[in-house]
């Protein structure tokens, strides 16, 4: 399957809507996105995952590297998942505790939590 990536804004946040499978082969286009997305300035990224219906460990070491790069530059970077096989995959693995994951984009960008 496809991956695709629509950036918009709500407020001060970019938004990268992810759709598709995050896996090996996608994974590349995903990490160019959010690189691109930092690369022009933006602090604050919501990438939200409710149209992805696959996520693989590559596809979480560039979720992680993104997160890292944000913090680096005192940004932030969130994650919206309200689907239990993604969220899953997220509390396996420890990274729940490090990641800010919203239900939706507008619990996201509601200036919580900063």
């Amino acid at each position: 399957m496809e991956l695709s990536l629509n950036t918009r804004q709500v407020g001060v946040y970019s938004v990268l809507e992810v759709g598709g499978e995050i896996d090996v082969y996608t994974a590349p286009a995903l990490r160019d996105q959010l690189v691109e997305l930092a690369d022009s300035g933006a602090s604050k990224i919501v990438v939200d995952l409710e149209g992805v219906e696959f996520l693989d460990s590559t596809g979480l070491g560039v979720l992680v590297g993104a997160l890292k790069r944000a913090q680096a530059s005192g940004g932030i970077l969130r994650l919206v998942s309200s689907q239990e096989r993604i969220l899953k995959i997220f509390r396996i693995t420890g990274l729940e505790q490090v990641f800010g994951i919203a239900a939706s984009v507008q619990q996201a960008t509601s200036g919580q939590n900063e």
